[in-house]
């Protein structure tokens, strides 16, 4: 938790992030993703000065385990000193004890967010998914937590002025932004109306502004002039020299070119949606594009290869 501190800014965990989704895909299955197609909405996270501490965060937390189907699933809310934001003990379960930072009693609004974070670490927890590591466990729950519906409230909690910040989580608040235009453009949503921060539109415009990249680069036939001649060149290259060609996964050529098993060279990209990288062979002497559908996430994605 950032507070009154400097924040992070830019996309320092942007790899990690893209595998966090991929993982989330991976685990959940398409289907299992769809059904979280509705947002937690305003309204049921809502908490004024006027609510009683304990009740209020009982309330937002039973919200929240309903929004993660997670019914038998029962959060005690506690308040306490300590450094980071929040902290949840994984047990078992069916009860699961969170601690939240005093810093909530007088900042009540910003109570959802931390929760919607711990809660996660237990649905995560049940799923036994979890990256190695606390720094990219963390990244992957700040993830999920955003790309299942509830991280919008993450990025709200993002505050920053002159003379104060404040800041939840791991991802920067580009990265916040990114994740959740990801899910906007999967799901048709548009959380940028229930934003009471400024700071966190700007960082959901710049995220989105990224995320539609994605959908624009090389073989897929969104890909702007630019992109569509450096692959162009990057493919007579594989062609004339048969070898494999391209780095895959880098920003500058998130494509590879490599010969198959029984010689037709193919080009491996990753898919804009859930970014599992996808393998179809570069066309021949016939010109056309090519419709490939990504198996983990059910993207159809128009190609020129």
């Amino acid at each position: 938790m950032a507070n009154d501190g400097p924040v992070e800014h830019g996309y320092p965990h942007l790899e990690t992030v893209r595998a966090a989704v991929t993982a989330l895909y991976r685990r959940l299955s398409h289907d299992t993703i769809q059904t979280f197609a509705a947002s937690v909405p305003p309204a049921d996270v809502a908490f004024c000065d006027t609510d009683d501490l304990y009740l209020g965060a009982q309330r937002v937390a039973r919200e929240l385990v309903r929004h993660y189907r997670l019914p038998d699933a029962r959060l005690v809310v506690s308040f306490r000193e300590m450094q980071h934001a929040a902290n949840v003990e994984l047990t078992t379960g069916p009860e699961y004890f969170v601690e939240l930072n005093d810093r909530f009693r007088t900042h009540r609004r910003d109570i959802g967010a931390a929760l919607a974070h711990e809660i996660m670490h237990v649905y995560l927890h049940r799923l036994d998914l979890s990256f190695p590591g606390t720094r990219d466990n963390e990244i992957l729950t700040d993830t999920a937590t955003t790309y299942l519906g509830a991280g919008w409230l993450l990025l709200d909690a993002y505050r920053e002025d002159a003379a104060s910040s404040q800041k939840l989580g791991y991802l920067t608040p580009e990265e916040f932004g990114y994740v959740l235009a990801k899910r906007a453009l999967v799901f048709g949503e548009d959380p940028s109306t229930w934003f009471t921060s400024p700071q966190a539109y700007t960082a959901y415009v710049k995220g989105m502004t990224l995320a539609r990249h994605d959908e624009q680069q090389p073989p897929l036939t969104a890909a702007g002039w630019a992109g569509r001649r450096r692959y162009a060149r990057d493919r007579r290259h594989a062609q004339s020299h048969h070898a494999p060609v391209g780095m895959p996964g880098t920003a500058s050529t998130p494509y590879a070119f490599s010969p198959d098993a029984d010689g037709p060279l193919r080009v491996s990209f990753p898919c804009p949606t859930c970014h599992q990288r996808i393998r179809v062979p570069v066309r021949g002497r016939v010109r056309g594009r090519v419709r490939a559908r990504c198996a983990l996430c059910r993207t159809v994605l128009e190609c020129d290869t």
